[in-house]
């Protein structure tokens, strides 16, 4: 069956939450691809929570029996979702809720490649410091929030194969982070965003970059171990959730000689 929409469909204006029963309604001349109306109505139950990361969501059968569309449709669907790392399929179980607890996906949005790969090469988090203050207005804009709100500040540096590579500071919307301390953070032993993921329910769905060349000041440098004045590369990231909504803003410091920064362009 094509999964072609008739000229009048589209999903319904601020719709309800998503549930059974869901189905695609009838309005104006104005309308959106079929399959993007399931996607959409499928992120919606992902916000919501109807599946958790690392759950399995219901087979392509099931949801096209739910919208009340063809697989073909929910399958276009969920490979839009599977491309945009929202969705994972894994061949003979099924597809699950992508999770940053997962191998392949827990460095997602950290683009530093080692020139030589060690494969015995270990990372190593060295947490530096945890605390909660009023943020200034160059913090509270960028993250939709007004100078003076609650925000938590973390400070840590990667070490690759024994060497700091990348010193990352790191603040994020108190209101969504209630209760975190650096105790907690340590005790973790999974990546970061896993730990928000787990812990407070904060998904990292995408994110935007300002990258610049700086050289080191002397804390800089005392703590990557490289001389005043080398030469550093300055990425700083806005990580979003659904809806947009701003949930971290990290500035980071990474040594090059290396390294290097690689992503990939479609």
């Amino acid at each position: 069956m094509s999964s072609t929409p008739q000229a009048s469909s589209v999903v319904e204006a601020s719709p309800p939450p998503a549930g059974e029963g869901d189905q695609i309604t009838i309005a104006g001349p104005s309308f959106s691809p079929l399959y993007q109306q399931i996607k959409s109505l499928i992120v919606r139950s992902l916000q919501a929570g109807e599946w958790r990361p690392g759950e399995a969501i219901p087979s392509e059968m099931e949801l096209a029996a739910r919208f009340k569309v063809s697989q073909g449709t929910v399958r276009k669907a969920i490979d839009e979702l599977a491309q945009e790392n929202l969705l994972v399929r894994r061949q003979g179980k099924g597809t699950f809720v992508a999770t940053h607890a997962e191998e392949k996906v827990q460095w997602r949005f950290l683009r530093l490649t080692p020139d030589k790969p060690d494969p015995n090469g270990a990372v190593k988090r060295e947490l530096l410091d945890c605390r909660r203050l009023r943020a200034p207005a160059d913090i509270a804009r960028p993250l939709g929030l007004k100078a003076g709100d609650m925000v938590f500040e973390v400070r840590r540096v990667l070490h690759f194969s024994g060497q700091p590579v990348v010193l990352d500071d790191i603040w994020l919307p108190g209101h969504l982070y209630k209760g975190l301390t650096a105790e907690r953070m340590s005790e973790y032993k999974g990546p970061m965003y896993g730990f928000f993921e787990t812990e407070f329910g904060v998904r990292m769905i995408r994110a935007e970059e300002k990258l610049r060349a700086v050289a080191a000041d002397p804390a800089v440098a005392s703590l990557l171990r490289v001389e005043v004045g080398h030469p550093l590369l300055s990425v700083e990231r806005l990580a979003r959730t659904y809806d947009d909504q701003p949930v971290e803003l990290r500035r980071g410091l990474y040594r090059t000689e290396a390294h290097h920064y690689r992503n990939e362009l479609n």
